[in-house]
Protein backbone atom coordinates (compact mmCIF):
# COMPACT_ATOMS: atom_id res chain seq x y z
CA UNK A 1 0.00 0.00 0.00
CA UNK A 2 2.92 2.42 0.94
CA UNK A 3 4.37 1.39 -2.73
CA UNK A 4 1.00 2.23 -4.41
CA UNK A 5 0.68 5.79 -2.37
CA UNK A 6 3.66 7.04 -3.71
CA UNK A 7 2.18 6.76 -7.11
CA UNK A 8 1.72 10.82 -7.07
CA UNK A 9 2.46 13.70 -9.31
CA UNK A 10 5.10 16.09 -8.52
CA UNK A 11 4.98 18.28 -5.75
CA UNK A 12 5.79 20.91 -7.88
CA UNK A 13 3.09 20.70 -9.50
CA UNK A 14 0.80 22.08 -6.54
CA UNK A 15 2.63 25.61 -6.52
CA UNK A 16 1.68 26.46 -10.03
CA UNK A 17 -1.28 27.76 -11.23
CA UNK A 18 -5.51 26.65 -12.75
CA UNK A 19 -3.91 27.70 -16.42
CA UNK A 20 -0.41 25.98 -16.10
CA UNK A 21 -1.51 22.55 -15.14
CA UNK A 22 -0.22 19.99 -17.82
CA UNK A 23 -3.85 18.40 -18.48
CA UNK A 24 -2.37 15.54 -21.47
CA UNK A 25 -0.16 14.33 -18.35
CA UNK A 26 -3.09 14.60 -15.96
CA UNK A 27 -5.25 12.66 -18.06
CA UNK A 28 -2.23 9.97 -18.27
CA UNK A 29 -1.95 9.65 -14.53
CA UNK A 30 -5.52 8.74 -14.20
CA UNK A 31 -5.78 6.26 -17.00
CA UNK A 32 -3.06 4.14 -15.94
CA UNK A 33 -3.88 3.41 -12.52
CA UNK A 34 -7.44 2.94 -14.11
CA UNK A 35 -5.90 0.06 -16.21
CA UNK A 36 -4.38 -0.96 -12.94
CA UNK A 37 -7.75 -1.27 -11.84
CA UNK A 38 -8.99 -3.00 -13.85
CA UNK A 39 -6.02 -5.48 -14.18
CA UNK A 40 -6.02 -6.12 -10.47
CA UNK A 41 -10.06 -6.42 -10.45
CA UNK A 42 -9.88 -9.05 -13.41
CA UNK A 43 -7.02 -10.65 -11.35
CA UNK A 44 -8.88 -11.10 -8.39
CA UNK A 45 -6.71 -9.13 -6.29
CA UNK A 46 -9.04 -6.92 -4.72
CA UNK A 47 -6.91 -5.44 -1.60
CA UNK A 48 -4.73 -4.55 -4.30
CA UNK A 49 -7.90 -2.59 -5.96
CA UNK A 50 -8.96 -0.94 -2.65
CA UNK A 51 -4.87 0.40 -2.58
CA UNK A 52 -4.89 1.64 -6.05
CA UNK A 53 -8.22 3.82 -5.71
CA UNK A 54 -6.65 4.91 -2.81
CA UNK A 55 -3.84 6.37 -4.42
CA UNK A 56 -6.69 7.46 -7.40
CA UNK A 57 -8.28 9.60 -4.91
CA UNK A 58 -5.40 11.82 -3.45
CA UNK A 59 -3.38 12.11 -6.67
CA UNK A 60 -3.69 15.98 -7.21
CA UNK A 61 -3.94 15.53 -10.65
CA UNK A 62 -7.37 12.84 -10.33
CA UNK A 63 -8.30 15.81 -7.99
CA UNK A 64 -7.37 18.30 -10.78
CA UNK A 65 -9.52 16.57 -13.13
CA UNK A 66 -12.44 15.85 -11.19
CA UNK A 67 -12.71 19.96 -10.50
CA UNK A 68 -12.27 20.60 -14.50
CA UNK A 69 -15.20 18.24 -15.26
CA UNK A 70 -17.54 19.99 -12.81
CA UNK A 71 -16.68 23.59 -13.76
CA UNK A 72 -17.10 22.70 -17.53
CA UNK A 73 -19.95 20.69 -17.95
CA UNK A 74 -23.60 22.14 -18.40
CA UNK A 75 -24.38 22.02 -14.54
CA UNK A 76 -21.62 24.62 -13.84
CA UNK A 77 -23.52 27.47 -13.27
CA UNK A 78 -25.93 25.71 -10.92
CA UNK A 79 -25.28 25.70 -7.16
CA UNK A 80 -26.11 24.14 -4.58
CA UNK A 81 -27.39 24.95 -1.24
CA UNK A 82 -24.40 26.95 -0.41
CA UNK A 83 -24.43 29.36 -3.57
CA UNK A 84 -20.96 29.00 -4.66
CA UNK A 85 -20.09 28.11 -8.11
CA UNK A 86 -16.29 28.40 -9.08
CA UNK A 87 -15.95 30.26 -11.94
CA UNK A 88 -12.40 31.80 -12.35
CA UNK A 89 -9.10 30.08 -12.93
CA UNK A 90 -7.81 30.86 -9.15
CA UNK A 91 -11.38 29.95 -7.69
CA UNK A 92 -10.84 26.17 -9.26
CA UNK A 93 -7.34 25.57 -8.14
CA UNK A 94 -7.94 26.57 -4.83
CA UNK A 95 -11.10 24.35 -4.76
CA UNK A 96 -8.53 21.13 -5.87
CA UNK A 97 -6.98 21.37 -2.11
CA UNK A 98 -10.31 21.30 -0.98
CA UNK A 99 -10.98 17.65 -1.95
CA UNK A 100 -9.86 16.15 0.98
CA UNK A 101 -11.48 12.56 2.54
CA UNK A 102 -10.51 13.49 6.42
CA UNK A 103 -13.05 15.98 7.98
CA UNK A 104 -15.06 15.75 4.62
CA UNK A 105 -18.94 16.30 5.49
CA UNK A 106 -20.88 16.64 2.10
CA UNK A 107 -24.08 19.27 2.52
CA UNK A 108 -27.54 18.31 2.18
CA UNK A 109 -28.92 18.25 -1.51
CA UNK A 110 -30.76 21.31 -3.19
CA UNK A 111 -34.35 19.61 -3.83
CA UNK A 112 -35.72 20.85 -7.41
CA UNK A 113 -38.82 19.00 -9.55
CA UNK A 114 -38.68 18.93 -13.15
CA UNK A 115 -41.75 18.23 -15.45
CA UNK A 116 -41.26 14.33 -16.97
CA UNK A 117 -43.05 13.92 -20.52
CA UNK A 118 -45.90 11.77 -18.58
CA UNK A 119 -46.27 15.56 -17.00
CA UNK A 120 -45.39 14.34 -12.83
CA UNK A 121 -42.60 15.53 -11.47
CA UNK A 122 -38.82 14.09 -11.06
CA UNK A 123 -37.60 15.27 -7.71
CA UNK A 124 -33.74 16.28 -8.37
CA UNK A 125 -31.03 16.39 -5.73
CA UNK A 126 -28.15 19.47 -6.95
CA UNK A 127 -24.83 18.78 -4.91
CA UNK A 128 -22.96 21.74 -3.99
CA UNK A 129 -19.64 22.02 -5.95
CA UNK A 130 -17.42 20.70 -3.48
CA UNK A 131 -20.13 17.36 -3.46
CA UNK A 132 -20.29 17.24 -7.19
CA UNK A 133 -15.76 17.28 -7.54
CA UNK A 134 -15.56 14.67 -4.89
CA UNK A 135 -18.15 12.72 -6.11
CA UNK A 136 -16.61 12.89 -9.83
CA UNK A 137 -12.81 12.32 -8.07
CA UNK A 138 -14.45 8.53 -6.02
CA UNK A 139 -15.91 7.74 -9.68
CA UNK A 140 -12.56 8.15 -11.44
CA UNK A 141 -12.08 5.09 -8.96
CA UNK A 142 -15.29 3.51 -8.89
CA UNK A 143 -16.28 3.40 -12.54
CA UNK A 144 -13.04 1.13 -13.96
CA UNK A 145 -14.39 -1.64 -11.21
CA UNK A 146 -18.21 -0.86 -12.34
CA UNK A 147 -17.46 -1.73 -16.18
CA UNK A 148 -15.19 -4.64 -15.28
CA UNK A 149 -18.36 -5.96 -12.99
CA UNK A 150 -21.26 -4.80 -15.48
CA UNK A 151 -23.84 -6.94 -17.78
CA UNK A 152 -22.30 -7.82 -21.00
CA UNK A 153 -25.59 -5.68 -22.44
CA UNK A 154 -26.06 -2.96 -20.32
CA UNK A 155 -25.74 0.08 -22.25
CA UNK A 156 -26.74 3.25 -20.13
CA UNK A 157 -24.56 5.63 -18.75
CA UNK A 158 -21.66 3.98 -19.66
CA UNK A 159 -18.76 5.35 -21.14
CA UNK A 160 -18.45 4.82 -24.86
CA UNK A 161 -22.11 3.15 -24.76
CA UNK A 162 -25.11 4.89 -25.83
CA UNK A 163 -28.91 3.70 -26.97
CA UNK A 164 -27.79 3.05 -30.53
CA UNK A 165 -25.71 0.22 -29.05
CA UNK A 166 -28.86 -1.18 -27.14
CA UNK A 167 -30.74 -0.67 -30.34
CA UNK A 168 -28.39 -2.31 -32.93
CA UNK A 169 -27.80 -5.60 -29.98
CA UNK A 170 -32.15 -5.21 -29.92
CA UNK A 171 -32.66 -5.68 -33.84
CA UNK A 172 -29.47 -8.62 -33.66
CA UNK A 173 -31.41 -10.37 -31.48
CA UNK A 174 -34.94 -10.26 -33.08
CA UNK A 175 -34.38 -9.59 -36.85
CA UNK A 176 -33.52 -13.52 -37.56
CA UNK A 177 -35.94 -15.85 -38.67
CA UNK A 178 -35.24 -18.27 -35.72
CA UNK A 179 -35.02 -15.17 -33.38
CA UNK A 180 -37.33 -15.35 -30.04
CA UNK A 181 -40.90 -13.39 -30.19
CA UNK A 182 -41.75 -12.65 -27.15
CA UNK A 183 -40.25 -9.58 -25.06
CA UNK A 184 -40.86 -8.46 -21.37
CA UNK A 185 -40.82 -5.16 -21.09
CA UNK A 186 -39.16 -4.48 -17.75
CA UNK A 187 -40.12 -1.33 -15.75
CA UNK A 188 -38.96 -0.34 -12.03
CA UNK A 189 -40.57 1.65 -9.67
CA UNK A 190 -38.78 5.14 -8.72
CA UNK A 191 -35.30 3.22 -9.27
CA UNK A 192 -33.35 5.81 -8.53
CA UNK A 193 -35.37 6.72 -5.34
CA UNK A 194 -36.05 3.32 -3.68
CA UNK A 195 -32.32 1.62 -3.88
CA UNK A 196 -31.74 0.12 -0.96
CA UNK A 197 -28.84 1.84 1.28
CA UNK A 198 -27.46 -1.71 3.23
CA UNK A 199 -27.19 -2.99 -0.30
CA UNK A 200 -25.27 -0.32 -1.64
CA UNK A 201 -22.89 -0.11 1.14
CA UNK A 202 -22.53 -3.57 1.44
CA UNK A 203 -21.94 -4.07 -2.40
CA UNK A 204 -20.98 -1.22 -3.96
CA UNK A 205 -16.61 -1.63 -4.44
CA UNK A 206 -15.59 2.06 -2.76
CA UNK A 207 -14.67 4.00 0.48
CA UNK A 208 -17.60 3.05 2.92
CA UNK A 209 -17.41 6.00 5.22
CA UNK A 210 -18.00 8.46 2.01
CA UNK A 211 -20.63 6.69 0.15
CA UNK A 212 -22.14 6.26 3.93
CA UNK A 213 -22.29 10.29 3.98
CA UNK A 214 -23.29 10.92 0.42
CA UNK A 215 -26.56 8.60 1.22
CA UNK A 216 -27.66 9.71 4.61
CA UNK A 217 -26.85 13.74 3.72
CA UNK A 218 -30.45 14.61 3.41
CA UNK A 219 -31.62 17.21 1.21
CA UNK A 220 -33.03 21.00 1.42
CA UNK A 221 -36.51 21.70 0.14
CA UNK A 222 -38.65 25.15 0.73
CA UNK A 223 -36.43 26.11 3.26
CA UNK A 224 -36.63 22.45 5.13
CA UNK A 225 -34.05 19.95 5.52
CA UNK A 226 -35.67 16.00 4.67
CA UNK A 227 -33.50 13.01 5.59
CA UNK A 228 -32.60 10.49 2.92
CA UNK A 229 -33.39 6.78 4.39
CA UNK A 230 -33.71 5.11 0.80
CA UNK A 231 -32.29 6.01 -2.90
CA UNK A 232 -29.58 7.86 -4.43
CA UNK A 233 -30.40 11.28 -5.70
CA UNK A 234 -30.93 11.63 -9.50
CA UNK A 235 -28.90 14.95 -10.16
CA UNK A 236 -25.46 13.66 -8.41
CA UNK A 237 -22.27 12.45 -10.90
CA UNK A 238 -21.76 9.41 -9.19
CA UNK A 239 -25.86 8.45 -8.94
CA UNK A 240 -26.06 6.71 -12.29
CA UNK A 241 -23.05 4.67 -11.51
CA UNK A 242 -24.54 3.35 -8.23
CA UNK A 243 -27.73 2.55 -10.05
CA UNK A 244 -26.20 0.60 -12.56
CA UNK A 245 -24.13 -1.74 -10.10
CA UNK A 246 -27.47 -1.90 -8.38
CA UNK A 247 -28.79 -3.28 -11.49
CA UNK A 248 -25.66 -5.64 -12.54
CA UNK A 249 -26.57 -9.21 -12.27
CA UNK A 250 -29.39 -9.92 -13.70
CA UNK A 251 -27.79 -11.58 -16.72
CA UNK A 252 -25.91 -13.89 -14.21
CA UNK A 253 -29.66 -14.50 -12.35
CA UNK A 254 -31.06 -15.60 -16.10
CA UNK A 255 -27.84 -17.45 -17.10
CA UNK A 256 -29.58 -20.70 -16.47
CA UNK A 257 -32.13 -20.10 -19.18
CA UNK A 258 -29.47 -22.40 -21.81
CA UNK A 259 -30.61 -24.39 -24.46
CA UNK A 260 -32.41 -27.79 -22.59
CA UNK A 261 -33.57 -31.07 -23.65
CA UNK A 262 -37.36 -31.48 -22.55
CA UNK A 263 -39.37 -34.48 -22.94
CA UNK A 264 -36.14 -35.83 -25.50
CA UNK A 265 -36.26 -33.03 -28.02
CA UNK A 266 -33.42 -30.24 -28.13
CA UNK A 267 -35.70 -26.66 -26.26
CA UNK A 268 -33.83 -23.39 -26.74
CA UNK A 269 -35.88 -20.68 -24.01
CA UNK A 270 -33.68 -17.77 -26.41
CA UNK A 271 -33.48 -15.18 -22.64
CA UNK A 272 -31.87 -12.27 -23.54
CA UNK A 273 -31.44 -8.94 -21.69
CA UNK A 274 -30.55 -5.66 -23.25
CA UNK A 275 -30.70 -3.02 -20.16
CA UNK A 276 -30.44 1.07 -20.66
CA UNK A 277 -29.98 2.38 -17.27
CA UNK A 278 -33.68 0.86 -15.50
CA UNK A 279 -34.98 0.40 -18.55
CA UNK A 280 -34.92 -3.42 -20.07
CA UNK A 281 -36.65 -5.75 -21.64
CA UNK A 282 -36.03 -9.65 -21.82
CA UNK A 283 -36.69 -12.02 -24.68
CA UNK A 284 -38.13 -15.34 -24.65
CA UNK A 285 -39.38 -17.80 -26.88
CA UNK A 286 -42.95 -18.06 -25.70
CA UNK A 287 -44.99 -15.95 -22.83
CA UNK A 288 -45.30 -18.93 -20.38
CA UNK A 289 -41.47 -18.53 -19.83
CA UNK A 290 -41.62 -15.17 -19.40
CA UNK A 291 -44.30 -15.07 -17.39
CA UNK A 292 -44.04 -18.21 -15.37
CA UNK A 293 -40.29 -18.40 -15.24
CA UNK A 294 -38.22 -14.78 -16.09
CA UNK A 295 -40.40 -12.48 -13.94
CA UNK A 296 -40.20 -14.05 -11.00
CA UNK A 297 -36.95 -14.11 -10.88
CA UNK A 298 -36.77 -10.77 -11.77
CA UNK A 299 -39.16 -9.55 -8.55
CA UNK A 300 -36.92 -11.44 -6.03
CA UNK A 301 -33.93 -9.87 -7.80
CA UNK A 302 -34.80 -6.16 -7.56
CA UNK A 303 -36.74 -7.13 -3.75
CA UNK A 304 -32.77 -7.95 -2.46
CA UNK A 305 -32.15 -4.44 -3.58
CA UNK A 306 -35.11 -2.31 -2.12
CA UNK A 307 -36.68 -2.40 -5.70
CA UNK A 308 -40.28 -3.08 -6.98
CA UNK A 309 -41.21 -3.96 -10.59
CA UNK A 310 -44.39 -2.27 -11.64
CA UNK A 311 -46.94 -4.61 -12.49
CA UNK A 312 -49.29 -2.57 -15.17
CA UNK A 313 -46.12 -1.21 -17.11
CA UNK A 314 -44.23 -4.29 -17.18
CA UNK A 315 -45.57 -6.00 -20.74
CA UNK A 316 -45.65 -9.08 -22.04
CA UNK A 317 -45.67 -8.35 -26.25
CA UNK A 318 -45.15 -10.51 -29.48
CA UNK A 319 -42.79 -9.39 -32.13
CA UNK A 320 -45.59 -8.72 -34.52
CA UNK A 321 -47.46 -6.36 -32.43
CA UNK A 322 -44.48 -4.21 -31.50
CA UNK A 323 -43.68 -2.80 -28.91
CA UNK A 324 -41.70 0.78 -27.36
CA UNK A 325 -38.28 1.00 -26.31
CA UNK A 326 -35.49 3.85 -25.86
CA UNK A 327 -37.98 6.18 -27.84
CA UNK A 328 -38.29 3.70 -30.78
CA UNK A 329 -40.51 1.06 -32.02
CA UNK A 330 -39.40 -2.50 -32.73
CA UNK A 331 -42.28 -4.68 -34.36
CA UNK A 332 -42.20 -7.67 -37.08
CA UNK A 333 -44.13 -7.10 -40.10
CA UNK A 334 -44.40 -10.55 -42.49
CA UNK A 335 -41.60 -11.66 -40.75
CA UNK A 336 -39.09 -8.58 -41.33
CA UNK A 337 -38.29 -6.83 -37.64
CA UNK A 338 -38.16 -3.06 -38.73
CA UNK A 339 -37.05 -0.45 -35.85
CA UNK A 340 -38.90 3.14 -36.49
CA UNK A 341 -39.20 6.33 -34.21
CA UNK A 342 -42.29 5.62 -31.67
CA UNK A 343 -45.50 7.56 -32.46
CA UNK A 344 -44.69 9.13 -28.99
CA UNK A 345 -41.48 10.64 -30.31
CA UNK A 346 -42.80 12.34 -33.59
CA UNK A 347 -46.10 13.43 -31.39
CA UNK A 348 -43.21 15.27 -28.68
CA UNK A 349 -41.46 16.88 -31.75
CA UNK A 350 -44.02 18.00 -33.39
CA UNK A 351 -45.76 19.11 -30.37
CA UNK A 352 -42.36 20.79 -29.15
CA UNK A 353 -42.16 22.85 -32.80
CA UNK A 354 -46.06 24.19 -32.48
CA UNK A 355 -45.13 25.55 -28.87
CA UNK A 356 -41.96 27.23 -30.41
CA UNK A 357 -43.83 28.69 -33.10
CA UNK A 358 -47.03 29.92 -31.30
CA UNK A 359 -44.47 31.54 -29.01
CA UNK A 360 -42.48 33.25 -31.42
CA UNK A 361 -45.49 34.84 -33.71
CA UNK A 362 -43.41 38.29 -34.12
CA UNK A 363 -39.69 37.23 -34.10
CA UNK A 364 -37.08 37.16 -37.58
CA UNK A 365 -37.09 34.57 -39.47
CA UNK A 366 -33.36 33.96 -39.29
CA UNK A 367 -34.40 33.83 -35.35
CA UNK A 368 -37.00 30.77 -36.27
CA UNK A 369 -34.09 28.99 -38.02
CA UNK A 370 -31.57 29.43 -35.09
CA UNK A 371 -34.03 28.02 -32.96
CA UNK A 372 -35.61 24.92 -35.10
CA UNK A 373 -32.87 23.97 -36.65
CA UNK A 374 -30.53 22.14 -33.27
CA UNK A 375 -33.67 20.42 -32.22
CA UNK A 376 -34.48 18.68 -35.98
CA UNK A 377 -30.79 17.73 -36.48
CA UNK A 378 -30.56 16.20 -33.07
CA UNK A 379 -33.83 14.29 -33.72
CA UNK A 380 -33.23 13.21 -36.74
CA UNK A 381 -29.24 11.98 -35.72
CA UNK A 382 -30.73 10.34 -32.97
CA UNK A 383 -32.96 8.12 -35.51
CA UNK A 384 -30.34 8.08 -38.51
CA UNK A 385 -29.33 4.38 -37.32
CA UNK A 386 -33.20 2.95 -37.56
CA UNK A 387 -35.68 2.73 -40.63
CA UNK A 388 -36.98 6.29 -40.12
CA UNK A 389 -36.78 7.41 -44.04
CA UNK A 390 -40.79 7.39 -44.37
CA UNK A 391 -40.89 8.84 -40.71
CA UNK A 392 -39.04 11.62 -41.23
CA UNK A 393 -40.81 12.50 -44.84
CA UNK A 394 -43.98 12.64 -43.00
CA UNK A 395 -42.77 14.58 -40.34
CA UNK A 396 -41.15 16.75 -42.71
CA UNK A 397 -44.70 17.57 -43.93
CA UNK A 398 -46.22 18.10 -40.53
CA UNK A 399 -43.62 20.86 -39.89
CA UNK A 400 -43.74 22.52 -43.53
CA UNK A 401 -47.81 22.75 -42.64
CA UNK A 402 -47.06 24.59 -38.79
CA UNK A 403 -44.40 26.65 -40.80
CA UNK A 404 -46.45 27.97 -43.74
CA UNK A 405 -49.66 28.60 -40.98
CA UNK A 406 -46.57 30.63 -39.04
CA UNK A 407 -46.16 32.47 -42.50
CA UNK A 408 -49.88 33.31 -42.94
CA UNK A 409 -50.71 34.34 -39.36
CA UNK A 410 -47.60 37.23 -39.88
CA UNK A 411 -49.30 38.35 -43.35
CA UNK A 412 -52.79 38.01 -43.55
CA UNK A 413 -53.27 41.08 -45.42
CA UNK A 414 -50.67 39.49 -48.36
CA UNK A 415 -50.89 37.25 -51.22
CA UNK A 416 -49.92 33.43 -50.96
CA UNK A 417 -47.88 34.63 -53.74
CA UNK A 418 -46.14 37.49 -52.37
CA UNK A 419 -45.79 35.27 -49.13
CA UNK A 420 -44.18 32.32 -50.68
CA UNK A 421 -41.39 34.29 -51.95
CA UNK A 422 -40.52 36.13 -48.95
CA UNK A 423 -39.77 33.29 -47.10
CA UNK A 424 -39.38 30.20 -49.21
CA UNK A 425 -36.73 29.94 -51.69
CA UNK A 426 -35.57 27.60 -55.05
CA UNK A 427 -32.66 25.91 -54.06
CA UNK A 428 -30.76 23.15 -55.92
CA UNK A 429 -34.18 22.43 -57.89
CA UNK A 430 -35.99 21.85 -54.94
CA UNK A 431 -38.74 24.72 -54.58
CA UNK A 432 -40.81 25.72 -51.37
CA UNK A 433 -37.29 25.88 -49.00
CA UNK A 434 -38.12 27.92 -45.63
CA UNK A 435 -35.16 30.10 -45.16
CA UNK A 436 -32.71 33.07 -45.87
CA UNK A 437 -30.70 34.29 -48.94
CA UNK A 438 -27.23 35.43 -47.89
CA UNK A 439 -24.51 37.63 -50.03
CA UNK A 440 -21.15 35.91 -49.76
CA UNK A 441 -18.27 36.18 -51.99
CA UNK A 442 -18.80 33.08 -53.73
CA UNK A 443 -22.46 34.33 -54.79
CA UNK A 444 -25.96 33.68 -53.05
CA UNK A 445 -25.88 31.28 -50.00
CA UNK A 446 -28.62 30.27 -48.32
CA UNK A 447 -29.46 29.15 -44.54
CA UNK A 448 -32.52 26.71 -44.79
CA UNK A 449 -34.57 24.82 -42.51
CA UNK A 450 -33.40 21.54 -41.48
CA UNK A 451 -34.76 18.54 -43.44
CA UNK A 452 -35.10 15.32 -42.10
CA UNK A 453 -35.66 13.42 -45.10
CA UNK A 454 -32.13 14.76 -46.15
CA UNK A 455 -30.95 12.74 -43.36
CA UNK A 456 -29.02 9.34 -44.71
CA UNK A 457 -30.08 6.18 -43.29
CA UNK A 458 -26.08 4.47 -41.95
CA UNK A 459 -25.76 1.23 -40.07
CA UNK A 460 -24.44 1.51 -36.43
CA UNK A 461 -21.43 -0.55 -35.56
CA UNK A 462 -21.79 -2.60 -32.92
CA UNK A 463 -19.83 -2.62 -29.43
CA UNK A 464 -18.31 -5.64 -28.61
CA UNK A 465 -19.88 -7.02 -25.08
CA UNK A 466 -16.77 -7.53 -22.97
CA UNK A 467 -15.27 -4.17 -24.31
CA UNK A 468 -13.73 -1.80 -21.54
CA UNK A 469 -12.68 1.47 -21.69
CA UNK A 470 -10.50 1.63 -19.39
CA UNK A 471 -8.57 -1.99 -19.70
CA UNK A 472 -5.24 -1.78 -22.07
CA UNK A 473 -5.81 -4.30 -23.69
CA UNK A 474 -9.15 -2.55 -25.20
CA UNK A 475 -7.33 1.10 -26.12
CA UNK A 476 -6.84 0.19 -29.80
CA UNK A 477 -10.48 -1.73 -30.19
CA UNK A 478 -11.88 1.66 -28.95
CA UNK A 479 -9.40 3.61 -31.10
CA UNK A 480 -10.49 2.70 -34.04
CA UNK A 481 -14.13 2.47 -32.98
CA UNK A 482 -13.89 6.24 -32.14
CA UNK A 483 -12.07 7.02 -35.24
CA UNK A 484 -14.90 5.30 -37.56
CA UNK A 485 -17.66 7.17 -35.71
CA UNK A 486 -16.04 10.81 -35.78
CA UNK A 487 -15.40 9.99 -39.93
CA UNK A 488 -19.12 8.96 -40.46
CA UNK A 489 -19.96 12.01 -38.59
CA UNK A 490 -18.08 13.95 -40.75
CA UNK A 491 -19.14 12.15 -43.86
CA UNK A 492 -19.20 14.73 -47.01
CA UNK A 493 -17.23 17.16 -45.03
CA UNK A 494 -13.49 16.34 -46.70
CA UNK A 495 -11.80 19.50 -44.87
CA UNK A 496 -12.69 18.88 -41.83
CA UNK A 497 -11.80 15.43 -42.04
CA UNK A 498 -8.27 16.34 -42.87
CA UNK A 499 -7.90 19.39 -40.06
CA UNK A 500 -9.27 16.27 -37.76
CA UNK A 501 -6.24 14.16 -38.93
CA UNK A 502 -3.91 16.61 -39.24
CA UNK A 503 -3.93 17.53 -35.67
CA UNK A 504 -3.38 13.32 -35.00
CA UNK A 505 -7.51 14.10 -33.87
CA UNK A 506 -6.31 15.56 -30.61
CA UNK A 507 -7.72 19.11 -29.55
CA UNK A 508 -4.52 21.63 -30.57
CA UNK A 509 -5.41 23.48 -26.87
CA UNK A 510 -5.93 20.47 -24.48
CA UNK A 511 -3.95 17.93 -26.32
CA UNK A 512 -7.19 15.35 -25.35
CA UNK A 513 -8.82 13.81 -28.83
CA UNK A 514 -11.97 15.30 -30.43
CA UNK A 515 -14.27 12.32 -30.96
CA UNK A 516 -17.67 12.84 -32.26
CA UNK A 517 -18.96 12.64 -27.97
CA UNK A 518 -16.93 15.81 -27.37
CA UNK A 519 -18.95 19.00 -28.34
CA UNK A 520 -15.78 20.96 -30.98
CA UNK A 521 -16.09 24.00 -32.97
CA UNK A 522 -13.62 25.29 -35.94
CA UNK A 523 -11.24 27.87 -34.66
CA UNK A 524 -8.49 30.17 -35.93
CA UNK A 525 -5.38 29.19 -34.16
CA UNK A 526 -2.01 30.67 -34.67
CA UNK A 527 0.31 27.79 -34.63
CA UNK A 528 4.30 27.85 -34.97
CA UNK A 529 3.40 31.41 -36.17
CA UNK A 530 1.24 30.40 -38.84
CA UNK A 531 -2.58 30.83 -38.40
CA UNK A 532 -4.44 27.96 -39.69
CA UNK A 533 -8.18 26.87 -38.84
CA UNK A 534 -8.06 23.86 -35.89
CA UNK A 535 -11.11 22.02 -34.72
CA UNK A 536 -11.04 22.59 -31.11
CA UNK A 537 -13.31 21.48 -28.08
CA UNK A 538 -15.82 24.20 -27.60
CA UNK A 539 -14.97 24.35 -23.56
CA UNK A 540 -11.73 24.99 -24.88
CA UNK A 541 -12.46 28.28 -26.99
CA UNK A 542 -14.68 29.35 -24.63
CA UNK A 543 -11.18 29.22 -22.08
CA UNK A 544 -9.35 30.94 -24.69
CA UNK A 545 -12.18 33.26 -25.33
CA UNK A 546 -11.92 34.41 -21.65
CA UNK A 547 -8.39 35.54 -21.70
CA UNK A 548 -8.74 37.16 -25.00
CA UNK A 549 -6.74 34.42 -27.17
CA UNK A 550 -9.54 34.33 -29.69
CA UNK A 551 -11.09 37.73 -31.64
Amino acid sequence: MNENRNIKCAPSDRNQSWTSIDWNKAEETVKKLQARIVKAQKEGKYGKVKALQWTLTHSFYAKALAVKRVTSNSGSKTSGVDKTLWTTPERKYRAIATLKRRGYKPQPLKRVNIKKSNGKLRPLGIPTMTDRAMQALYLMALDPVAETISDKYSFGFRKNRCCADAMIRCHTLLSRSYSPEWVLEGDIKGCFDHISHDWLLNNVPMDKEILRKWLKCGFVFKGEVFPTEEGTPQGGIISPTLANIALNGIEKALSGFKQTTRNGVAYNPKVSLIRYADDFIITGASKEILENEVKPILVEFFQERGLELSEEKTVITHVSEGFDFLGFNVRKYNGTLLTKPSKKSVKKLTEKVKVLLKSHRAVKQEEILMMLNPILTGWSMYYRYCAASETFRKTDQKIFNMIWRWCLRRHSNKSLGWIKNRYFHRVNNRDWCFGIAKDSPKGNTHILLTRLFDTKITKYPQIKGDANPYDAEWYDYFLDRNLIRMKESLKGRKSLIFMWERQNQCCPLCGEPITKDTPWRTVMLNVDGISKLHLAHETCCKSLNKKGGLS
